[in-house]
């Protein structure tokens, strides 16, 4: 009898705890994916596995897919376990902070972030520092001094690079519009800076700066209302390929396929867009260094190796002179 009722109590218990993991699964809006290499080598990290969490904006394009797949390599090839998390999209913010904090719990080794608005995101890389837990930035820096590194591109370049080829394809006086992503986020902040400036100075006009949340059915649709309010427009400046994209499908539904749209990572579909005459050119940061290289630098940190304090991975502008190598060497990253 005592046998027996021991036995319900401990089915009782596990139904309780597998509830209540279930209720936690059910809530969660994140996609978390492990990349880790079947290596045991754990020099220089006191026996125990390396474990580096790389916590991105959102997995939901090809930009973010093309970082966890550097991420997820450099883990294969140094031996150490990474997981790559995200959250549904890029202004989740709570969502990215609630997958930080999850991470701390769990006393990684290293946290690898690209922040979505880096100073909301400071005070969860504090709780990091207190944890003795490693911070490195990729894709967005932070005014965060205890940061390891920062593994980007330089922005603010890189929009300059873009808001220049505008301006040789078009005449001083003509109008121009920028399409941006979420406001308050400083990656596109320096380059919707870095274009506009470019452009200014070559004598265009930029008669409007619109958000659409790094999303192409939302720059779809700002761009269908900047037609409205601005016919005239001859040039259009996205800091990010998916708006470029929607920015484009727009315009050719509205018969203005002269317009001049340049976009920003030079993702797989804005490389097609380009190959087939639509998208004028993207501006190219390497996403898949940007996710190994920080992985890296966490791996270095970890094991008390000097870091540089900024790692630049650079731009190059894409346009139809030279999409097609760009887009063979993105189907060699993605196993395509």
């Amino acid at each position: 009898m005592k046998k027996n009722l021991a036995k319900a109590i401990g089915l009782v218990v596990m139904s309780i705890m597998l509830f209540g993991s279930l209720m936690g699964c059910g809530n969660s809006k994140t996609e978390t994916t492990s990349g880790t290499s079947g290596s045991s080598d754990t020099s220089g990290s006191d026996s125990k596995q390396i474990e580096i969490a790389v916590v991105l904006k959102a997995l939901n394009s090809d930009y973010w897919s093309l970082v966890k797949a550097g991420a997820v390599d450099a883990g294969k090839e140094l031996g150490v376990k990474v997981d790559v998390l995200g959250p549904d999209s890029e202004t989740n913010i709570a969502g990215q902070t609630s997958l930080m904090e999850d991470q701390i719990v769990k006393k990684v080794s290293a946290l690898v972030v690209a922040p979505s608005q880096p100073s909301a995101a400071v005070a969860t890389f504090d709780k990091a520092d207190n944890a003795k837990i490693p911070v490195i930035l990729i894709d967005s820096d932070a005014k965060w001094d205890k940061k390891k590194s920062f593994v980007g591109t330089g922005n603010l370049k890189g929009g300059q690079l873009g808001g220049e080829f505008i301006a040789g394809k078009l005449q001083k006086g003509d109008e121009v519009v920028i399409i941006r992503g979420a406001l308050g986020d400083a990656t596109h902040d320096d380059r919707v800076n870095g274009a506009k400036k470019a452009m200014e100075d070559a004598g265009l006009k930029v008669v409007a700066v619109q958000p659409a949340n790094s999303d192409r059915n939302m720059g779809m649709s700002v761009m269908e209302n900047l037609i409205q309010n601005h016919p005239n427009v001859k040039g259009v400046f996205c800091s990010n390929d998916e708006m470029a994209l929607g920015a484009v499908r727009a315009l050719s539904q509205a018969g203005k396929k002269d317009v001049v749209v340049v976009g920003f990572d030079g993702s797989p579909d804005a490389l097609k867009s380009i190959l087939a005459g639509e998208l004028a050119g993207s501006v190219a940061q390497s996403a898949y260094n940007i996710g190994k290289f920080g992985v890296e630098t966490a791996v270095k940190v970890v094991k008390g190796e000097t870091v540089e304090k900024v790692i630049d991975t650079g731009t190059s502008m894409i346009s139809k002179d030279n999409a097609a190598d760009f887009q063979a060497n993105l189907n060699k990253i993605l196993g395509k």
